[in-house]
C-alpha cells in the first residue's frame, strides 16, 4: 500500500478518535503511533547501517523501490540528499518541459522546506502552457521529496503535505483537489507515431499525439473553429485541423504556425514507470 494511503488513513483514524472519545482518547492513539513509527523507524536504521557497511551500493537499490524509498524518506535515511532526489527528478521531466518551455532550474531548498524552482522559456502567448510545465514539475518534486513544505516555481509558492503521521486540527474531510486530477489511459487509446487520436478521460475529451518516442496531449478543441482535433493530420510536429485546416506546432506548445497568436490548450503529460498520465483542469 502507497505511504501516502497508509497516513490518510492513520489520520482518519485519529480523528475518529477524536469525535468518539475525545482529545484525550485521539491523543493517547496518537501517542501509540508515533511510538510504533520510531520504533520502526530504529529496526530500519540499524538494517541499513548493518547492509551499508559492506554493500552501500545494496542501499541505493533499495532505494530505488518505491515503498522503501518511502519509508527511507520517512526515517531521514535515504542515501541521496533532498537536492539530490530533486535534481533527479527533474532530469526525468526535462525531455516533457523541451517541449513546453526551455526548462526548469532548481535553486535550492530553504530554512522552512520550500523548494525554489525557476522556470525558463518562450511560451509567449500560451496562457496554460506555465500551469502545464508546473503541474508537471510538482507532481514529479513532491514524488521525490515528499518531507518539504512547498513548492515555489518563479516565485509562486504551492504548499506541499509535510510527510507525517499525526492528527490534524479539526477532524474534517479533506478538501478535493480543485487543480487537476490524474488518469491512466489504456494502451489500446494512444496514438502510434505519427498520429493523432481522441481520448476520453473522466468525461472530458483529450487529444493526443506521438511524435518519434514522445507523446503530447492537448484539450480536443480547435481554438479557430471549435472543432474536435480527432481527424486532424500531422506531419512533423505540425497539427493541421480536418475542418478549418488551422495550423499547429505540436511541439512548440500548440503555437499557431500562421502567427495568429491562437494556440491549443496543451495538458502536462507524464511518460514514466507509471505509465503515461495526463492532468486535467477541472475546466476542461
Amino acid at each position: 500500500m502507497p505511504d501516502g494511503d497508509v497516513g490518510a488513513q492513520v489520520e482518519a483514524l485519529l480523528g475518529e478518535l477524536l469525535e468518539q472519545g475525545g482529545h484525550l482518547a485521539a491523543d493517547t492513539g496518537e501517542k501509540i503511533v508515533r511510538l510504533l513509527v520510531e520504533y520502526y523507524g530504529a529496526g530500519l536504521a540499524r538494517i541499513c547501517e548493518i547492509i551499508g557497511a559492506d554493500r552501500p551500493d545494496l542501499v541505493h537499490q533499495l532505494a530505488a523501490d518505491p515503498l522503501v524509498e518511502s519509508q527511507l524518506i520517512l526515517h531521514g535515511l535515504h542515501p541521496l540528499t533532498v537536492d539530490e532526489r530533486i535534481e533527479a527528478a527533474l532530469d526525468r521531466v526535462r525531455p516533457y518541459l523541451g517541449s513546453h518551455a526551455g526548462g526548469v532550474s532548481f535553486l535550492g531548498v530553504d530554512p522552512d522546506g520550500v523548494a525554489r524552482l525557476r522556470l525558463s522559456g518562450s511560451c509567449d502567448g500560451c496562457a496554460s502552457s506555465t500551469v502545464t510545465v508546473s503541474l508537471t514539475i510538482e507532481e514529479a518534486v513532491r514524488a521525490a521529496a515528499p518531507e518539504l513544505t512547498g513548492i515555489a516555481v518563479d516565485g509562486e509558492v504551492q504548499s506541499s503535505p509535510v510527510l507525517q503521521i499525526g492528527r490534524r486540527p479539526e477532524a474534517s474531510p479533506a478538501p478535493a483537489a480543485t487543480h487537476s486530477v490524474w488518469r491512466h489511459p489504456s494502451a489500446a487509446e494512444l496514438p502510434h507515431e505519427g498520429e493523432v487520436t481522441s481520448v476520453q478521460l473522466g468525461g472530458s475529451h483529450v487529444m493526443a499525439a506521438r511524435i518519434e518516442d514522445t507523446y503530447y496531449a492537448y484539450v480536443d478543441r480547435c481554438p479557430a473553429c471549435e472543432a474536435s482535433l480527432a481527424s486532424s493530420t500531422l506531419h512533423g510536429s505540425v497539427l493541421t485541423c480536418a475542418s478549418c485546416e488551422g495550423r499547429y506546432d505540436v511541439r512548440l506548445a500548440g503555437r499557431a504556425v500562421d502567427g495568429s497568436g491562437r494556440h491549443l490548450d496543451p495538458l502536462p503529460l507524464l511518460d514514466d514507470a507509471s505509465g503515461i498520465r495526463v492532468a486535467l483542469p477541472e475546466a476542461v
